[in-house]
């Protein structure tokens, strides 16, 4: 098997890769990422995972790497990690209540080309009052997390529904991503 690297130092894609017993070692891009205007997000989330990955490759090019980004999309808008408190008390409000949709993004890089794809799932929030989004604040779980919330974590409490992949939620596909992985040689090993 062909050394398999994560292009990400998300805690959350490694425990998920960890989950499904595949070896991996972790380098991470330190691409400047750069988004063409006008692109939709499913479009936004492959691109990006495509630098990330074409970044890490061209140093490890004997090795299979893996990149994923995720974004939240509220009608048109996409919602990236909030700057501040201000901006994510702002991000929850207009959440609250509200279905958003959840893009995350993987691009598989090898010798033999580059795969890339997507997952989209819609997760619905509970209406929320201000002192719940400030508890949740108070908790410091929104601030590294694309649409300030963590779906894994505390932030669990504000989701009434969700339609699609749990995991793609968290940051990785889990199910497809093994089974595109599979296609490269990458495959659980217990």
């Amino acid at each position: 098997m062909k050394p398999f690297i994560l292009a990400s130092g998300s805690p959350r894609r490694k425990e998920l890769l960890e989950q499904a017993h595949i070896p991996f070692s972790i380098q991470t891009s330190t691409i400047e990422e750069t988004v063409e205007e006008g692109l939709a997000p499913a479009e936004v989330v492959q691109q990006l995972a495509k630098q990330k990955a074409e970044d890490v490759w061209s140093t490890h090019q004997e090795s299979i790497v893996l990149g994923s980004d995720t974004v939240v999309a509220f009608g048109e808008q996409l919602l990236g990690k909030p700057k501040d408190e201000g901006e994510a008390r702002a991000t929850l409000q207009m959440l609250s209540g509200q279905t958003h949709s959840v893009y995350t993004g993987v691009a598989i890089c090898s010798a033999e080309g580059t795969i890339t794809f997507y997952e989209k799932t819609d997760v619905e929030f509970y209406p929320l009052t201000d002192d719940e989004i400030s508890m949740y604040i108070r908790s410091h779980e929104p601030f590294d997390k694309a649409g300030s919330y963590g779906i894994q974590g505390f932030g669990a409490f504000m989701v009434k529904r969700i339609v699609g992949d749990y995991f793609a939620v968290v940051g990785l596909p889990l199910a497809r991503t093994i089974r595109e992985l599979k296609k490269f040689g990458i495959v659980p090993t217990l």
